[in-house]
């Protein structure tokens, strides 16, 4: 006696179409075709669920790509710009051991038996007494702020666009004069001049001495031109002990020695 086998009856009925259409299959192929439906199905899901994020972030990509292109190019930028910078530096280093720079003493100063510094009593002649400078009251800066350049000399120049003065090397402990008479407007220290003093003079005329160690003036304070306004030294961005002097008549930067007589 043979085994009967099971099979599966689909009936599909179309609208408006009296006769049904009939469909006998094997009941394993249904099972088969179920069971491949299902997985399919499945299979379907779990790609889109992981295709998604590589679709975002494919969309990210010419975004990124920017991005790390304009960084790339601020890096390059930075770096060029500080090899130039080490460049100068060490151009300005060998300015200065040229000129003799690097063998200005450190300090004018003396040890307590405790080995604290002391500084040397300072001794300078009032303004009115010394002949070279004109009357008491507010004048135009003309003078040069040093007593001589025998001490050290002009180790980098006047720049409009990147030093807007002059540096000179001289003896921690120098006594600095005003180039003129005036009000001190500011006296106190920045990070790159050091302690410093700026004067207004008359005729919109300013002048600013940097890198200080001490500072014998105050802000509001009347100068005479001559007068000992402050001792020169290291502080702030400084190498070796120097005076920066500056000059300026309302927003125009003048270059001091081309104004100025170095033996004034």
């Amino acid at each position: 006696m043979s085994k009967r086998r099971s099979t599966v009856t689909i009936s599909i009925h179309w609208e408006g179409d009296p006769e049904s259409q009939v469909y006998r299959m094997p009941a394993w192929l249904f099972k088969t075709l179920a069971i491949g439906s299902v997985v399919f199905v499945v299979l379907v899901g779990i790609a889109a669920v992981l295709y998604t994020p590589i679709v975002r972030t494919a969309a990210r990509v010419p975004g990124l790509n920017q991005e790390i292109a304009r960084l790339t190019d601020e890096n390059n930028q930075v770096q060029t710009l500080a090899a130039t910078l080490q460049e100068l530096e060490q151009r300005y280093d060998q300015i200065r051991t040229v000129l003799g720079a690097e063998k200005v003493p450190e300090a004018l100063t003396t040890l307590r038996p405790d080995g604290l510094p002391v500084l040397e009593a300072l001794i300078a002649k009032s303004p009115g007494a010394d002949p070279r400078y004109g009357d008491p009251g507010p004048s135009l800066p003309i003078y040069w702020p040093l007593d001589s350049l025998v001490h050290g000399g002009v180790t980098r120049g006047f720049s409009a666009q990147s030093h807007p003065g002059v540096d000179v090397a001289v003896p921690r402990g120098t006594p600095i004069r005003a180039a003129g008479g005036g009000t001190v407007v500011q006296a106190g220290f920045d990070p790159e001049y050091g302690l410093f003093v700026l004067i207004d003079h008359p005729d919109g005329y300013r002048t600013r001495y940097g890198h200080t160690s001490r500072l014998l003036v105050s802000a509001g304070s009347s100068v005479d031109a001559g007068e000992v306004i402050a001792l020169s030294g290291n502080t702030g961005r400084s190498t070796a002990p120097h005076l920066h002097f500056e000059k300026r008549r309302g927003d125009l930067l003048l270059d001091p020695r081309a104004t100025i007589g170095e033996d004034s």
